[in-house]
């Protein structure tokens, strides 16, 4: 979906070769004065039973999707819906990153939202922010929205 690309250009990194990640991987990163420790967990459906080791002490949500891969939209609500059923996470603010824009075949961010039923959304704050990894666009903007609703 492109979840480290976006770690790593929000970090100013290079992101040409990145593979899969396996596990998970934890960067800092200073915005606004405020200083993220990010989880970057990988998604592959065997890791997916492993994510919940990483939620205590967890301030936002940031769910990353791959809005050209169409087909996976249905599973990918699905596994977003099982998250925010865990305890840990209750009431802390949900980002979702509609990755990809750059790409012709794109789902745009309310598209997205419908496939996703985010509206159905009643027990925390939540925004769907277009972005692409690869040009960095939008990233900075759910980023803000996420130090906007942390709370402190």
């Amino acid at each position: 979906a492109g979840k480290t690309s976006c770690l790593k250009k929000l970090s100013d990194e290079e992101i040409s070769h990145i593979m899969p990640t396996q596990g998970f991987n934890i960067k800092s990163l200073v915005q606004a004065g405020f200083k993220l420790n990010v989880w970057d967990i990988g998604g592959q459906k065997t890791i997916r039973p492993y994510w919940n080791q990483y939620f205590n002490d967890t301030n936002a949500l940031i769910y990353v999707v791959d809005s050209a891969d169409r087909p996976r939209v249905e599973e990918t609500g699905v596994e977003l819906n099982s998250l925010l059923e865990e305890e840990s996470l209750a009431d802390i603010p949900l980002l979702v990153f509609a990755n990809k824009q750059d790409l012709w075949n794109a789902m745009p961010a309310k598209e997205l939202a419908e496939a996703l039923l985010l509206h159905n959304i009643r027990d925390r704050k939540w925004t769907i922010q277009e972005c692409s990894a690869k040009t960095g666009k939008g990233l900075q903007e759910g980023i803000t929205w996420v130090l906007k609703h942390v709370k402190k």
